[in-house]
């Protein structure tokens, strides 16, 4: 038996055949050419060939994943027709007269190489896109066809790493887990391995050859362990554990149509997380109460204009009349630091998640701002819509919020145009708004607290900086003590506070969160139930009374 210790992406327990999957890397050589012209349109047919093949893997994934998912192969289509790619491309072949494909395999290794030496993680990530959508169009240059992982039985895949074009390819049917040498936890491959519910690990020092093609494997995603040749009691216990992980699920599942009140009389609403409404089917089948964070910026990074409003207006509605009476929270435009938007033209910042970002873009474009809150304030006379603004750090924001609000309500008035008067409240993901939540209290219908950004800026780590994984604790005192704070000041003006952010579906923290008198937890669908589960069995009062 050979154990190999990996970092988890997906929980779950996986038993199965193991495949190596090889890409099986091109060999590209530099051919001397008499007319480039012929090598430029050849180019160019095949970047149209590629763009067509990647449209096909974006409705896939739409399907089965969700737009917000899907949306890697749009960025994959646009990086084709981006105009320094095509440039370099072009000018190598026209300026050293070669072909085409060496001209694609040398802009791959200068962008790749560009992208890796950058500062941010974000952009870290590009570098292996960059190399997908070249090995697609070296691929087509060659008259072959796109690498596609098929399997005739259910397998454990095992590779150097999956790019997000192979990943969503999978059969579902066909692929118990798979295993990478290389990869993030942050990039679009495990968002998507998180998405499709596979147990996968990655950063597993294993080799990548016949020596275990074929062989018997178990990877154990939650603890983040991968046996090869697993011997009888590893794999009873394996078995024993998956039929456990099994059960759990059809349990769950009874948990559906219960009110979420704890075992003394303590209620809590149970909301989801959604990026569109392709999502809203997920919300419907976890049974959640509504929907706690909308993240209204999808619409405009799904778009190369600004959204009209009759086009945002079309969508909150269809929203507010699907989850029929059930409340609705939609954030307002959260642009900015890792969510750019080309036809915003933002400055580039030296440390955009401290920048020019959500709330303060609205404050300082407001007839972009009118236009949202125009399309919100009329798609809320058709179901219980209520508005919620991004990084607030001042009394000062909340009151000029307030003003343009006003102005939009008055001019939809004297229009004639039919609009509802949606609840208002704030993000406290800032601790600056924390410290001062008593105070913004008195100005706002609601709180929810975004656990992202206020653990990164009261810990002052960049949270997708994999370097200080070591250092970044969510559960820090000084995180949880602001939540209570936020809670308490709330509860003192007599309105409601909830969580939004990941520390939300934190099992480990949903009866410390029912201890301080959170009101609302909105998690991605899948964790409903789970957290359900969790606040049936408790008692609040034994819970306080134990731990002191």
């Amino acid at each position: 038996m050979l154990t190999y210790k990996g970092k988890s992406v997906f929980g779950g327990i996986a038993i199965g055949k193991i495949r190596v999957y090889s890409k099986g890397e091109q060999q590209v050589k530099r051919i001397k050419v008499d007319h480039a012209e012929d090598e430029v349109v050849r180019y160019r047919e095949a970047t149209a060939a590629a763009i067509a093949q990647l449209q096909g893997l974006y409705d896939k994934a739409l399907k089965e994943v969700g737009e917000a998912n899907a949306a890697i192969f749009e960025i994959h289509q646009m990086m084709l027709e981006d105009d320094d790619y095509c440039e370099s491309v072009e000018n190598i072949i026209t300026t050293q007269k070669v072909n085409a494909e060496y001209a694609v395999a040398q802009t791959a290794d200068n962008f790749a190489q560009m992208f890796s030496s950058m500062d941010d993680d974000y952009m870290k990530e590009r570098a292996a896109d960059v190399k997908d959508i070249s090995e697609r169009l070296v691929t087509i240059l060659n008259g072959k066809e796109t690498s596609a992982i098929d399997a005739g039985e259910p397998v454990i895949i095992v590779a150097d790493d999956l790019a997000p074009s192979e990943t969503v390819q999978l059969d579902k049917d066909k692929v118990l887990s798979f295993v990478t040498v290389h990869g993030s936890v942050n990039s679009h491959t495990a968002i998507l391995a998180r998405t499709m519910s596979i147990p996968a690990l990655i950063g597993t020092s294993l080799p990548l050859d016949s020596s275990i093609d074929g062989k018997m494997g178990v990877v154990d995603g939650t603890n983040g362990i991968f046996y090869i040749d697993p011997d009888d009691e590893i794999l009873d216990e394996m078995m024993q554990l998956r039929e456990k992980e099994e059960e759990k699920k059809r349990l769950l599942q009874t948990l559906k149509g219960k009110e979420n009140i704890t075992l003394d009389g303590q209620k809590i609403l149970l909301y989801a997380n959604i990026g569109n409404i392709k999502d809203l089917a997920t919300v419907r089948q976890n049974d959640a109460g509504g929907i706690g964070l909308f993240r209204s910026e999808f619409i405009y990074l799904e778009k190369d204009q600004y959204p009209t409003e009759e086009e945002q207006f079309q969508i909150y509605k269809t929203v507010a009349e699907t989850m029929a009476g059930k409340r609705v929270i939609i954030r307002t435009l959260d642009i900015g630091a890792d969510k750019q938007c080309d036809y915003f033209e933002m400055e580039k910042e030296e440390n955009p998640a401290m920048g020019c970002r959500a709330i303060r873009i609205c404050l300082t474009r407001p007839e972009v701002f009118k236009t949202q809150l125009r399309a919100l304030f009329r798609a809320s006379a058709y179901g219980k819509i209520a508005i919620m603004y991004p990084m607030i750090t001042s009394v000062k924001e909340v009151r000029k919020i307030k003003e343009i609000v006003a102005q939009v309500k008055e001019e939809l008035k004297q229009q004639g145009i039919e609009h509802g008067d949606p609840e208002q409240g704030i993000m406290i993901e800032t601790p600056a708004a924390a410290i001062i939540s008593d105070m913004l209290a008195k100005e706002v219908d609601f709180f929810s607290i975004g656990t992202n950004d206020l653990t990164q800026y009261t810990l002052a780590i960049d949270r997708q900086n994999i370097a200080l994984d070591d250092f970044y604790d969510p559960h820090h005192p000084a995180v949880l003590r602001l939540i209570s704070m936020v809670v308490d000041n709330a509860h003192r003006e007599g309105i409601w506070a909830g969580i939004c952010g990941e520390l939300g579906a934190d099992l480990e923290l949903t009866r410390e969160f029912l201890a301080m008198g959170v009101d609302e937890l909105s998690v991605s669908p899948g964790r409903i139930l789970p957290i359900r589960k969790i606040v049936l069995e408790t008692n609040v009062a034994e819970y306080k009374e134990n731990r002191g």
